[in-house]
């Protein structure tokens, strides 16, 4: 059987019900579990999350599944029979939370709705994500992590100029949704210990990706600017890019700063630089940052790598290397601080993946295990279910 969540996390106690799938609504469910709370994903009999099979496949095992499943206990029931919603129900009658991604509606179809949740259990947060959000006149289209992110303004920003966008490496439009979907429901907690009443936390993916646009929509609207794609740099920011090194590698250096410029033009041996009225300022160096880059590249391009962070590290000017996973394994900050955990598993053996973030003094958070075999859990939570049939359970005790 399972442990259960250990004493030392932040949210143990804290019971969470997961019914979504893939990525925007499994990520709030994992970054709860990584600190500490019990979090029962729920899949269907026939078949687990599609991540199980997405992405990286090594030796019949999703290395996807295995992050965005961490130490959540996994369960089946069929939403689409009365068997199954009445598992859940009687679930979410001692939970405290409910996660779930679904298309807006078909939680009330498999009459699940916040209406029933909420009278059987008062004190329960429903955390619903989407595409769109649960109304308006797109609420009922599907929305995917890529659409959210065109929508929200990121992938016009994102690429070359020359080119049409880009897109990111990574689900990011998903991962924000989840992020903001995982501060919500802790914000509803939070709120309930005064009330004692819960409420809907509802997140769509486009509103999540908007939330990060800085000022782009003021920009626009009040001074008719419209931010447009600029390759590896921000216009007017200056000197912050990318530069070659005399060994064929890259170095990001961000001197933007006055005080920073002035030590990165010290660094260079060119200290009349930062007093000169074309590099002084931000604002001049803005509108001279194509030339300004050209100048740093003249210098870097003289030295290797590891002379160059030396150097600059010395001036104390932010600079580092642009890392692959690879890089990350070998470097000794990462190893320091445990930025990388080994997460033992029965079929990979240690499987390093990424830590906790953020870190706790008192409370840490910790990936308890690794994305858990479909229905593994089955029994253990059926026979908790069974347990506290007669009404006993408590809720809302957080």
């Amino acid at each position: 059987m399972t442990p259960p969540p250990g004493p030392d996390g932040p949210l143990a106690g804290l019971r969470v019900i997961e019914l979504g799938q893939l990525i925007a609504g499994p990520f709030c469910g994992q970054l709860l579990a990584d600190f500490g709370a019990d979090v029962i994903k729920i899949e269907q009999p026939d078949r687990g999350d599609p991540m199980r099979e997405w992405g990286v496949v090594h030796e019949g095992r999703s290395l996807s599944w295995n992050v965005i499943g961490r130490g959540k206990r996994c369960v089946t029931a069929d939403l689409h029979t009365e068997a199954g919603r009445e598992f859940v129900l009687g679930l979410a009658a001692g939970a405290d939370a409910v996660i779930e991604n679904f298309r807006p509606g078909t939680l009330e179809r498999f009459g699940l709705g916040f209406d029933v949740l909420s009278a059987l259990n008062p004190g329960l947060i429903l955390t619903r994500v989407s595409g769109y959000g649960q109304d308006g006149p797109y609420s009922g289209r599907a929305g995917y992590g890529s659409i959210g992110e065109a929508m929200g303004g990121l992938r016009y920003l994102v690429g070359d100029p020359a080119h049409a966008p880009s897109r990111f490496g990574v689900s990011l439009g998903d991962l924000l949704a989840g992020l903001h979907a995982t501060l919500g429901t802790m914000f509803a907690l939070q709120e309930r210990h005064r009330s004692g009443q819960g409420q809907v936390v509802d997140v769509s993916i486009y509103e999540s990706v908007l939330a990060m646009t800085e000022s782009l929509v003021s920009d626009y609207a009040v001074a008719g600017v419209t931010r447009e794609r600029s390759g590896s740099v921000l216009p007017g920011i200056a000197p912050s890019n990318v530069y070659p090194t005399a060994d064929g590698k890259m170095l990001l250096i961000a001197a933007n700063q006055d005080t920073v410029f002035r030590r990165l033009a010290a660094a260079m041996g060119r200290p009349e630089l930062a007093e000169s009225e074309e590099y002084a300022t931000h604002r001049a160096r803005g509108a001279r940052q194509a030339e300004l880059d050209d100048l740093v590249a003249d210098w870097t391009r003289g030295l290797a790598a590891d002379d160059l962070l030396a150097v600059l590290n010395e001036h104390g000017v932010p600079v580092g290397s642009i890392y692959v996973a690879a890089d990350m394994l070998a470097d000794p900050q990462f190893a320091a601080r445990g930025s990388i955990v080994e997460v033992p598993d029965a079929e990979l053996g240690a499987v390093p993946m990424q830590a906790v973030a953020p870190r706790l003094s008192r409370t840490p958070g910790r990936v308890r295990w690794g994305g858990a075999r479909h229905g593994e859990h089955d029994a253990e939570v059926r026979e908790m279910v069974a347990e506290n049939a007669d009404g006993t359970i408590e809720v809302g005790t957080r």
